[in-house]
């Protein structure tokens, strides 16, 4: 009888050990389908299908050797409790370089854009400030991002106004004078600028207003319109206003003319002032071996004169006629005309 007992309870503990291993199992296997979690994890654009057991975004992501560097952005709380069927979307910084304010600056970024990216890394930007590429673009590796600062300021400038010079015809002068009437003085006026500058250079100026403070003054000049005598054979003394002698003679000659040299004194090569006298003699040079020196001419438009120079350049029937001024015997030129020799 006491056989029969312990076998049956022997059969007993087997089949209670039995339930305990199927419990057990049962058990296991409802926990893990309780804590069995599919997720997405979208890295860079790509989708990555995960089973995970982990209890947070961060234990998976590291249980999966997804790693997170400071500038990378992920979507979701490192600590946050994972849930069935989450999606969790990974962008790795990139590397770019940015140049501002004279410095280039490495930057890692994991931004969508431009603009983001320079909120991001705190670069700020003035209303006028210039970047390239435009700051909507999106960023990508290697990429060079410019910003010119841009900066315009108002300035106020004095300039000068530059007087005019206005002809006047006097019938009582001969054609080759003229005279200063009036002297040119410059006038003056305020402006109004923007000055546009890039990275502190200045590229732009702009003209807002412009304010005359002082009219200018005209330099007046009164130009002869006479015509100059011709001299021939059979003219007068009277008609001259000359003395002519039995000997005057006319010969062709070719005239130039020449100055005083920066408004100094020129002296001939007998040491004679070289004079330029409407009404009475002026100086010219000769070839002393065609006119002599100390003779009295009559010059055709030019008047009454005295052969008082010469020059290595005066050769032949060539004579050169003084005048005061640049500007007068410029007005001269070249001519070909008769010169009357009065003594």
């Amino acid at each position: 009888m006491i056989i029969i007992v312990k076998f049956i309870k022997g059969k007993q503990k087997k089949i209670v050990m039995g339930f305990v291993l199927m419990a057990i199992i049962a058990t296991t296997t409802a926990f893990m389908s309780i804590t069995r979690k599919n997720i997405s994890v979208v890295v860079d654009g790509k989708q990555i299908k995960l089973v995970t057991y982990q209890k947070t975004v961060e234990t998976a992501l590291k249980k999966a050797n997804i790693n997170i560097a400071v500038k990378d952005k992920i979507d979701k709380d490192l600590n946050s409790k994972l849930v069935n069927n989450d999606v969790i979307t990974i962008n790795h910084a990139i590397n770019l370089k940015v140049f501002v304010d004279n410095k280039e600056l490495n930057i890692a970024s994991a931004e969508k854009d431009i603009a983001l990216m320079l909120n991001a890394e705190k670069i700020g930007l003035s209303p006028n400030d210039k970047v390239y590429p435009l700051i909507e673009n999106k960023l990508s590796k290697g990429m060079n991002v410019i910003i010119t600062r841009v900066k315009t300021e108002t300035v106020q400038e004095k300039k000068p106004i530059d007087f005019k010079t206005v002809i006047k015809d006097d019938k009582d002068t001969l054609k080759s004078q003229s005279s200063v009437l009036q002297n040119g003085i410059r006038g003056e006026k305020n402006i109004t600028l923007n000055v546009t500058y890039e990275n502190g250079k200045e590229v732009n100026r702009e003209v807002i207003k412009e304010i005359v403070v002082k009219e200018p003054q005209h330099k007046i000049i009164a130009q002869g319109t006479k015509p100059a005598i011709s001299i021939s054979r059979g003219a007068s003394a009277k008609t001259l206003n000359v003395r002519a002698t039995s000997t005057s003679k006319t010969i062709n000659v070719k005239a130039t003319a020449y100055c005083a040299v920066d408004g100094n004194d020129t002296y001939t090569s007998s040491g004679r002032k070289a004079v330029r006298n409407p009404s009475g003699y002026s100086t010219i040079a000769v070839d002393p071996n065609v006119i002599p020196l100390g003779t009295r001419l009559y010059v055709e438009g030019y008047g009454n004169a005295i052969a008082a120079d010469k020059g290595s350049g005066v050769k032949g029937k060539f004579i050169d006629v003084f005048f005061n001024t640049l500007e007068e015997a410029s007005n001269w030129g070249v001519k070909y005309l008769k010169v009357t020799i009065l003594d």
